[in-house]
């Protein structure tokens, strides 16, 4: 089959790679549709996270079940799946404890980074990590639920109260997804992006009608409304009852846009990320800053169901074809010098 590989360069290279098949009983095969390029993905190629060298990249999933182990009852050849990539092993001390998302095993398992992912023509997983699209869902909604997971993941650490002013801290898709939940949660939601192309992407998807009736504008200050600001905006100084960090090093930032007593989540990735706060100040306005972690697999089908809800298909700017993935990791400005010009990018095996 086609796969995209990690090259020891930090770039991906498309290779002939062995189709995966069933070597355990609960194991499932799945033909994958499309599978969205994450802002890990992106964080690999340009150097601030760890990958092992050859292996098959990706981890933004949907599918339909080719083969099936013999143990697997719960999935069918045909079935039309989303991956869940976040594996744990359930019997290590966290596990036991009911911390899958703190799994001591992880080595090996790190779909797309460790452990071949889904920029290919098929991935295969347990039979626990391979969940029902539910119908009448398409695969443009469904292909979203990973980065609501993740979404969820973070907006609950943070304990986000309805009528509270969430702040989230940069407008690519997993800013977009974190303002769609929040908003869900019956906060009012303000959204900083520096990009302007990105900036206008978000507006787009939060224009018209969205959720429950609610839209956006792209400066008023409107409860029910998802509002688009640019990072040194005045207005978001001191008011976010939560803020949450998408970029992963923007902490210092994000501290300048909490409230008193507020909650700052530290949610994207960055291997190469330090900060300086004072503590002083975090002591005297009563600050917490937070770091979630991986979701925890319970939120999984949580998430899917939510996705009935969410129009997470908005996210979905781009897709290309394998054999174009250089086009598409440009338009997420992955090569050097090349602005962003796309929101959600996906990949398709023909």
């Amino acid at each position: 089959m086609k796969a995209l590989v990690l090259t020891e360069r930090h770039t991906v290279s498309l290779v002939d790679h062995p189709k995966p098949a069933v070597t355990a009983p609960d194991d499932v095969v799945v033909r994958v549709v499309q599978t969205g390029i994450c802002g890990t993905d992106r964080s690999v190629l340009v150097g601030k996270f760890p990958a092992e060298p050859g292996v098959v990249m990706g981890h933004e999933a949907v599918g339909t079940v080719e083969e099936v182990g013999s143990a697997v009852t719960a999935r069918k050849p045909g079935d039309r799946v989303v991956i869940n990539p976040t594996l744990y092993c359930g019997s290590c001390p966290p596990c036991l404890r009911g911390h899958w998302d703190f799994c001591a095993n992880k080595a090996g398992t790190e779909v797309g980074l460790d452990l071949d992912g889904a920029f290919a023509e098929y991935i295969r997983l347990p039979e626990r990590f391979v969940h029902a699209v539910p119908e009448g869902m398409d695969f443009d909604r469904a292909v979203g639920v990973e980065p609501l997971a993740c979404a969820l993941n973070n907006v609950e650490a943070g304990r986000l109260r309805a009528g509270e002013t969430a702040v989230i801290v940069g407008g690519g898709p997993v800013g977009v997804v974190c303002a769609m939940a929040a908003r869900h949660y019956g906060a009012r939601v303000l959204l900083t992006e520096p990009d302007p192309y990105r900036q206008e992407l978000c507006r787009e998807v939060f224009a018209g009608d969205f959720g429950e009736g609610s839209g956006t504008d792209t400066g008023e200050d409107s409860d029910g409304r998802v509002t688009v600001h640019t990072p040194d905006d005045p207005d978001l100084t001191g008011r976010g009852d939560v803020v949450i960090d998408t970029v992963g090093n923007l902490l210092e930032q994000s501290l300048t846009y909490a409230a008193t007593r507020g909650r700052v989540v530290v949610m994207g990735y960055n291997s190469n990320a330090s900060a300086t706060v004072r503590p002083l100040e975090i002591l005297q306005r009563g600050l917490q800053i937070i770091g979630a972690g991986d979701y925890n697999s319970r939120l999984f089908p949580r998430a899917i169901e939510l996705a009935r809800w969410l129009p997470l298909e908005r996210l979905v700017t781009h897709r290309f074809p394998l054999e174009r993935y250089e086009e598409a990791f440009a338009a997420l400005a992955a090569a050097p010098g090349t602005p962003y010009s796309a929101l959600k990018v996906v990949l398709v095996p023909e």
